[in-house]
């Protein structure tokens, strides 16, 4: 249980991982338009809220802030999230290929929590090794997105976010429980 509390954040983000990457393996097309049009929803109230910020605040220490001018771009992000959300969806392969520059990095990331892994004893330091060799092998396809349609490449974006997700989870918790304490007992 006390590694639940000490990893909450992380077991959230990878619960949601797997949550998202098996929506977008149903539908796509339904699920990106639908993240977009929450995101514009998200926008545009905090846009409309930072106006009225503007004009309930100290003219002088309004024009600081600069509300009004972060609540007009903000509204208008979020305008254009409603109402082009088919824009993201023709732009689709530069997203992908963000996604998968992304992927790399937390693959190298992953290296390093691995090598850490290793370096401390921890017995099962391997299954951070497959995660970061995973990531880097996920990133490196979708980057050369060798898919002959869209579909196939979103399916195998859902597909190594779900992966990728579990895998985490089941080092996470595996290593919690291989723990080696510390020879050093000020090290925390």
């Amino acid at each position: 249980m006390d590694i639940i509390k000490k990893n909450l954040n992380v077991i959230i983000l990878c619960l949601f991982e797997i949550f998202a990457g098996i929506l977008l393996f149903i539908n796509p097309v339904s699920f990106t338009v639908s993240i977009i049009a929450g995101i514009g929803i998200v926008l545009l109230i905090f846009g409309i809220l930072s106006i009225i910020s503007y004009f309930k605040t100290e003219p002088g220490k309004a024009a600081i802030q600069q509300s009004l001018a972060k609540g007009l771009l903000l509204s208008a992000a979020g305008l254009f999230c409603l109402f082009k959300s088919q824009w993201f969806i023709v732009t689709f392969p530069l997203l992908t290929i963000l996604y998968g520059i992304l992927i790399l990095i937390t693959g190298l990331i992953k290296i390093q929590w691995a090598v850490d892994l290793l370096r401390m004893k921890i017995q099962k330091w391997f299954f951070a090794a497959i995660g970061a060799a995973l990531s880097l092998l996920f990133a490196a396809v979708i980057l050369m997105n060798p898919f002959s349609s869209t579909v196939f490449l979103w399916r195998f974006v859902a597909i190594s976010l779900i992966l990728e997700a579990l895998l985490d989870i089941v080092t996470l918790f595996l290593n919690y429980s291989g723990k080696k304490e510390p020879d050093d007992p000020s090290l925390p």
